[in-house]
C-alpha cells in the first residue's frame, strides 16, 4: 500500500534547502573578503612616485586643500604639517575653524609661519547652510578656493608626501583613457587608523577599521557597483559638485523648474550627517560618474576613545546607514563573522556531518589571518610582535561586540555627533532634537566635550 507523504517529503526539504542557501552565502562571504585581501596586496605593497611630483608647477592642475579644524585633535600638528609637506608643485591650504577662540589655530598659524614657501592661509568663522557643522565650516572655504580640485581632509588625517600628486594622476588619468570610460569625479583614501594612547575604544576602533572594515572597503570598491566612500580624505572638482543637489536622481531629471530653486553645491549637504558619502553618491548617480580609490591611506591616531565611545560611535553611523541603505543594513549582521560561521557551520553539519567545533577553529584561524594580512598591506608591514596579542585580544571584542551594537542601533533614530542630539530623517538628513547630548545608561555615562558651532557676527580670514 502506498503512503501520502507528500506534506511530509516537502517539509523535510526545508533544512535542506536552508543549509544550501547558508553555505552559498558562506561562501559569497568569503569570496568578498579575499577580494579585498587580494586588492589590499595589489595596491597597497607598492606605491610608485607620480610623476606629477617632479613636473613643472604650470604643467598640472592646481589643488586647493581645505582643512576644516575643531579643538586639538590627537597628532593635530603632524597631520596638518603632512599638507605642507606634500610633493605637488601647484596647491593651496585653506584652514577654517568656526571659532576665533579655537585651540586649533596657533597650530595652524605655527605652521603657516614654518612654511612661508606654501601658500596657506586661515579663514574664521563659519556660515550656517544646515545642521551639519563640518559643512558650516567649510563653506567659506569651498567658495574661496582658488581652484577646481578640491581635497578635503579632516583634521584627524595625516597623509604621505606622495599622496596628493598620486591622487590628482587618478583623477586626471580617466579624461585620457582609450577607450573612453566612465570619468573618475572622486578619489578618496582608505582609513587606517592608529591609537596611541592605548584606551580599550581606541583599540577596538583600531582593529575594526585596519581589518574587517578595510578589506569590505577595498572589496566592494574594486566591484565598483555602488558608491562607497568615507569622507576623512577626498579628492573631488567644485564644478561637478555645483552640478548636484543629493536628490541622487539622475541630472536630466532634477532639471524642472520646481528643481530650480534647490540648492547645489556643498550647501545641498548641510542637511545630512553623513555628508561625505552623499556627496560621493550623489556625483556617483546623478552625474553618472566613478570613484577611484587611491593606493595610499589616511592615517588617523585616534585619543581617548572608551569603550562607550566606541560602542555609540558603532550605533551613530548604523543608525545612518538604516535610513540611506536600508536593505543593507538588515543584511549587515549575516557578513559579520560570528553570525556567517554559525550559519555555516550549523549548514555543514546538517549536510556532512562536520563536527561544529573543528569547523569553527578553522573558520575563526582562517579569518583572522585574512584580517591580518590586509592589515599588513596598508601599514606596510607586519603586526609589530609586541602588540600582536592586544591586537587580537581587541579583534575579537569587535566581533563580539557586533551583533549587540547592531541590535542597539536599530532601536532608536538618535544620535548624538559633536555634543549635539540629532534624529535621522529619510535619506540621511538629519534636524535638531531635544536633549543635551549626553548619553546615560549601560556602559556607564558617555559624553563627547563641548563642540558647538556657532555662527560668529564678525567674518574675517586670517592670512
Amino acid at each position: 500500500m502506498e503512503t501520502q507523504s507528500g506534506p511530509d517529503h516537502n517539509s523535510s526539504l526545508f533544512p535542506i534547502i536552508f543549509a544550501v542557501i547558508g553555505i552559498v552565502w558562506y561562501v559569497v562571504l568569503w569570496s568578498i573578503g579575499l577580494l579585498g585581501c587580494r586588492t589590499g596586496r595589489k595596491r597597497y605593497r607598492i606605491r610608485p612616485r607620480s610623476p606629477l611630483a617632479t613636473a613643472p608647477p604650470d604643467s598640472v592642475p592646481g589643488v586647493s586643500i581645505l582643512r576644516p579644524l575643531k579643538g586639538l585633535d590627537a597628532n593635530l600638528y603632524e597631520n596638518l604639517e603632512s599638507t605642507f609637506t606634500q610633493e605637488y608643485p601647484n596647491f593651496e591650504i585653506i584652514l577654517s575653524v568656526a571659532d576665533e577662540q579655537d585651540q586649533a589655530l596657533p597650530v595652524a598659524r605655527d605652521l603657516i609661519f614654518k612654511y612661508p614657501r606654501v601658500t596657506a592661509r586661515i579663514i574664521i568663522g563659519e556660515e550656517v547652510v544646515g545642521v551639519n557643522p563640518k559643512v558650516n565650516n567649510l563653506i567659506r572655504s569651498y567658495r574661496e578656493a582658488t581652484h577646481d580640485i578640491l581635497w578635503v581632509i579632516d583634521s584627524g588625517i595625516s597623509v604621505a608626501p606622495g599622496t596628493l600628486a598620486r591622487s590628482v594622476d587618478l583623477l586626471e588619468s580617466s579624461t585620457h583613457a582609450r577607450p573612453p570610460k566612465k570619468r573618475v569625479a572622486l578619489v578618496h583614501h582608505v582609513p587606517f587608523v592608529s591609537a596611541p594612547e592605548g584606551f580599550l575604544g581606541s583599540r577596538i576602533e583600531e582593529a575594526f577599521l585596519n581589518t574587517n572594515h578595510a578589506k569590505m572597503y577595498l572589496a566592494i570598491n574594486t566591484v565598483s557597483i555602488e558608491s562607497c566612500v568615507v569622507g576623512k580624505s577626498n579628492l573631488y572638482r567644485r564644478s561637478d559638485l555645483e552640478r548636484v543637489n543629493g536628490s541622487l536622481k539622475p541630472r536630466a531629471h532634477t532639471e524642472s523648474d520646481d528643481d530650480q530653486d534647490c540648492p547645489r553645491g556643498l550647501a545641498a549637504f548641510g542637511k545630512f550627517l553623513a555628508e561625505d558619502n552623499m556627496i560621493a553618491s550623489a556625483l556617483w548617480h546623478e552625474l553618472d560618474l566613478r570613484h577611484d580609490l587611491s593606493c595610499d591611506v589616511a592615517h588617523n591616531a585616534i585619543g581617548k576613545m572608551s569603550l562607550s565611545d566606541y560602542v555609540w560611535r558603532r550605533v551613530r553611523w548604523i543608525r545612518v546607514r538604516k535610513h540611506m541603505v536600508l536593505a543593507a543594513t538588515i543584511m549587515e549582521p549575516f557578513t559579520e563573522n560570528i553570525v556567517a560561521s554559525s550559519i555555516a557551520a550549523a549548514s555543514l553539519r546538517y549536510l556532512f556531518g562536520v563536527p561544529i567545533w573543528l569547523f569553527l577553529v578553522a573558520h575563526h584561524a582562517a579569518w583572522l589571518w585574512v584580517d591580518l594580512d590586509v592589515y599588513e598591506s596598508l601599514a606596510g608591514h607586519p603586526l609589530p610582535a609586541d602588540r600582536r596579542w592586544s591586537f587580537i585580544t581587541a579583534w575579537c571584542l569587535r566581533e563580539l561586540l557586533a551583533l549587540p551594537i547592531w541590535f542597539l542601533a536599530m532601536l532608536s533614530n538618535e544620535v548624538i555627533w559633536r555634543g549635539k542630539k540629532y534624529e535621522v530623517l529619510r535619506a540621511g538628513e538629519v534636524k535638531g532634537a531635544s536633549g543635551d547630548g549626553n548619553r546615560r545608561g549601560f556602559f556607564t555615562q558617555w559624553r563627547q566635550q563641548d563642540s558647538h558651532y556657532q555662527p560668529l557676527p564678525n567674518n574675517h580670514s586670517d592670512t
